[in-house]
């Protein structure tokens, strides 16, 4: 088996798209949003990178099956949207033209993709002879 392109080089925008979203946070929004709303933004930014490290990993191995890079792959890209972006969303409330409350229910759903993705990599390890 081989390195997997597609992952790596996803892994490692999105690993730059977090350093930006997290200085952006960090420093842009320090003054604007109450504490609470920051340490929210910075929990999205936080697993966001945890699961973008894991996917630089996991393109990297070449002793993960391709089936299992490619479910957690998609686990962990949709988990991040739903958990972080949600976070992100709500962070930021007061300054968009719409409720973000409304999408608060898709922050649960992220983590739990988040989780199943974990899950799948265990899987993928057992049953891989």
């Amino acid at each position: 088996m081989k390195i997997n392109k597609n992952i790596v080089i996803t892994a490692a925008l999105l690993a730059a798209l977090t350093i930006i979203v997290g200085a952006f946070g960090a420093h842009g929004l320090k003054e604007l949003i109450s504490e609470k709303s920051l340490v929210s933004f910075e929990t999205g930014v936080r697993y966001q990178m945890y699961h973008v490290i894991v996917m630089l990993a996991l393109g990297l191995s070449t002793g993960i099956l391709p089936k299992t890079q490619k479910w957690v792959f998609w686990f962990f890209i949709i988990g991040i949207l739903f958990f972080s972006g949600s976070i992100y969303l709500l962070a930021l409330n007061e300054f968009l033209p719409f409720d973000t409350k409304l999408i608060a229910f898709t922050t649960p759903i992220g983590g739990f993709l988040l989780i199943i993705g974990w899950l799948r990599l265990a899987y993928g390890v057992i049953v891989n002879k």
